[in-house]
């Protein structure tokens, strides 16, 4: 096969992408590697300021523009008001990355309470069902897209310090192959299912941490977070236009027989 049949199958090129959580850690780097790609990329988070931080920085990198826009995924009117602005800009999204997500420790499972517990599944389900359900039906009607959800291996391997946040991304696994049913067969739904990955989240890790962290990993490691990008690159372009309702681990190898 040729190399420039190859590029054109990864081509986004005027996609309208739209990434939640995507100012920091891994959601930046699929920003980065998106607009790269040519994408008119979307970035949402729940601050303001650091949305318009790192579109600046990307359309500094890549030339390509970015529209930052600040959501909190676990409000519903927020999420319909972000959707909204994009169709206003836009007219359209091509590609919906639901990457936003947030898991809080706690002493014990007792000390969870109500409040913690439902914000956790508001952000990292509640919030991704939502969008996905009005940008689904939108691109079902027109000329259909790809839906990307970031779960978590805590999905399949969840530990005792985030029992709501593996519950959520469990339901997440759950609701990507419900929505593959759901909207196709214009649009598709897949998932990735990242392991640990050294994203800024990781500077509070002890050396204790990482040294058992490269002994469970068969790789030996932790990620890097531009090592997520292959699969997302994969998901949101043409090159995956048969793979539907999947599951992609990028975790080094960590989480077995799911």
């Amino acid at each position: 096969m040729q190399a420039d049949k190859i590029a054109h199958y990864f081509d986004l090129t005027d996609k309208v992408i739209v990434v939640t959580g995507g100012s920091r850690g891994l959601g930046f780097e699929m920003c980065r590697a998106f607009a790269e790609s040519g994408a008119k990329v979307v970035i949402s988070s729940r601050k303001a300021e650091g949305c318009r931080r790192a579109a600046e920085l990307i359309e500094q990198e890549t030339g390509q523009t970015c529209l930052p826009i600040a959501c909190h995924v676990g409000d519903w009117d927020a999420c319909d008001a972000m959707v909204e602005k994009v169709y206003e800009q836009y007219d359209r999204i091509d590609v919906l990355v639901n990457n936003a997500g947030m898991s809080p420790r706690y002493e014990s499972p007792a000390t969870v309470s109500r409040e913690l517990f439902d914000k956790v599944i508001g952000v990292n389900l509640a919030g991704p069902f939502r969008l996905s359900a009005i940008v689904g039906e939108q691109m079902a009607r027109g000329r259909g897209g790809s839906i990307i959800n970031v779960s978590s291996i805590a999905a399949v391997a969840p530990g005792a310090s985030e029992l709501p946040y593996a519950a959520a991304k469990a339901g997440l696994n759950n609701l990507t192959e419900g929505l593959a049913h759901t909207f196709g067969p214009k649009v598709r739904c897949n998932g990735i299912m990242p392991g640990a990955f050294l994203t800024d989240i990781s500077i509070a890790w002890t050396e204790d941490v990482k040294i058992a962290l490269g002994a469970l990993v068969p790789l030996g490691r932790a990620g890097q977070p531009e090592e997520i990008v292959g699969a997302a690159l994969y998901l949101a372009s043409d090159a995956s236009r048969y793979t539907n309702g999947a599951i992609i681990k990028v975790d080094g190898g960590t989480a077995f027989g799911s």
